[in-house]
């Protein structure tokens, strides 16, 4: 199996090294998209007041909800095209990969209609005050009239990381980035347009985005190619990468839906809280970047390992992610935690605001390593083709924990310390459930990988 120089031969030689080249890229590309969207916040909040900055800030956990479950199908995408590579299944790559793309364009439009017929409903579900609530509308429907690009993106993106290239939508990124960036000096500084200059920066920065990346793969000569005439989707490969991407989004999209409940309670404290909020909510945004960045390293090494039939060399994958894991976190969050306050005053010069931002920096930083090691366990039994029980132990034990503080523990200690106790709680929880079951279920991997007879990659 030849590869070009931007690929990552994952099932043979060291481990830890092509790890850290696989997620290297990957992290630098997600904090860089966090750079370009704080370039919004920030502008926004510089230059059109706390209310544009609460605006655009409070509607991020509603778009995650929102978009999650579909992006949580490229990993489906992701972990199937990565199983085929490494078995060197050349047809079903191909068809994996025409299926996903025509998949993401279908989805990208339904979302569309979806952001604009829901965002304000669903904005006044939760409690937006109605000096944001406008702005907050405006900037949500702009923002989704770019989702068939976002998605394209997203989906070639995760199968150009199913063979260990993540190093071309970096470069993607940073070209779109510095374009969203640029715009948003333009049309909000120069031409006034204030959120709304914003989201239309954003929309333009994911054509360019999408455009590369669907260019990347139509000129590639691998057996990942992009032919036009080839769209269409395979039910039979739909049907798995929904096995794999459907609960991988449903995880996603309820944990933004708790994520959306806690908004809500944030909203509650005000404009100022809330514009906290996003200001910290953003540099955990980081944290989460990187730690997600090795949680797909995790997924793809264990994936082509599992097509690759190679048990062994999978559990020193998963030895390996959790020591990366571990280590880069607890760095980061650290250093989140004792620069806190000045990287708070990047987004804001409001006093009280960075207040807000440092009291809930100081509960969920240092322990962020929990977060990241929770988060990596489903991206592990999701590389091994077991998607649905990591989605239901993660929905208890971040989802459920979640609602249960904010239902029942919050209303009696109403501050925003005592609300966001519930994130390293939660992780703990949801940790001890991923540890269990994979351990129930390593052995009969191990079984199903050593009887090839009994073996199929899909």
């Amino acid at each position: 199996m030849s590869k070009n120089k931007f690929e990552i031969d994952m099932v043979n030689g060291s481990i830890m090294d092509k790890m850290i080249s696989f997620a290297l890229p990957l992290m630098l590309s997600g904090i860089l998209q966090l750079l370009f969207n704080a370039v919004d916040i920030i502008v926004v909040g510089r230059f059109s007041g706390s209310q544009s900055l609460a605006a655009v800030g409070s509607t991020s956990s509603l778009i995650n909800m929102l978009t999650n479950l579909f992006i949580g199908i490229s990993l489906g995408a992701n972990v199937l095209a990565a199983r085929f590579y490494a078995a060197g299944k050349h047809k079903e790559m191909s068809e994996t990969v025409h299926t996903a793309i025509a998949t993401a364009f279908v989805s990208g439009v339904i979302m569309i209609f979806v952001g604009i017929l829901l965002s304000r409903p669903a904005l006044e579900l939760m409690d937006t005050p109605s000096d944001v609530i406008e702005l907050s509308t405006l900037y949500i429907r702009i923002y989704f009239l770019g989702m068939p690009f976002f998605m394209l993106y997203n989906y070639g993106a995760a199968i150009l990381r199913a063979v260990g290239d993540t190093k071309r939508p970096l470069i993607f990124l940073v070209i779109s980035g510095v374009v969203n960036a640029c715009l948003n000096m333009l049309l909000v500084i120069v031409f006034h347009l204030d959120v709304a200059g914003v989201a239309i920066a954003t929309v333009i920065s994911q054509v360019i985005s999408c455009v590369l990346v669907i260019g990347c793969l139509y000129k590639t000569d691998a057996v990942y190619r992009l032919r036009f005439k080839k769209l269409r989707i395979n039910r039979k490969y739909l049907v798995q990468i929904f096995r794999i991407g459907i609960p991988a989004g449903l995880q996603s999209t309820l944990i933004s839906f708790s994520n959306v409940l806690l908004q809500s309670s944030v909203n509650s404290f005000g404009s100022i809280a809330m514009a906290g909020y996003t200001a910290a909510n953003n540099i955990l945004s980081f944290l989460y970047m990187a730690a997600n960045a090795v949680t797909q390293a995790c997924m793809s090494f264990t994936s082509q390992n599992f097509g690759a039939r190679k048990p062994k060399r999978m559990d020193r994958v998963i030895i390996d992610g959790m020591i990366l894991q571990f280590v880069i976190c607890l760095i980061l969050g650290t250093l989140a935690y004792v620069f806190g306050s000045q990287i708070s005053s990047i987004y804001t010069d409001n006093s009280d605001v960075i207040k807000c931002s440092v009291e809930i920096l100081a509960l969920t930083t240092i322990p962020y390593f929990l977060c990241g090691i929770m988060d990596a366990w489903p991206g592990i039994i999701r590389g091994m083709g077991r998607s649905t029980v990591p989605m239901i132990l993660c929905i208890i034990g971040t989802v459920g924990v979640r609602i249960l503080w904010i239902f029942f523990f919050f209303p009696h200690h109403r501050t925003l310390r005592y609300l966001f106790i519930s994130y390293p709680v939660s992780w703990i929880a949801t940790i001890i459930m991923q540890l269990a079951y994979f351990f129930i279920i390593r052995k009969e991997i191990h079984r199903e990988l050593n009887a090839p007879e009994k073996y199929s990659p899909i």
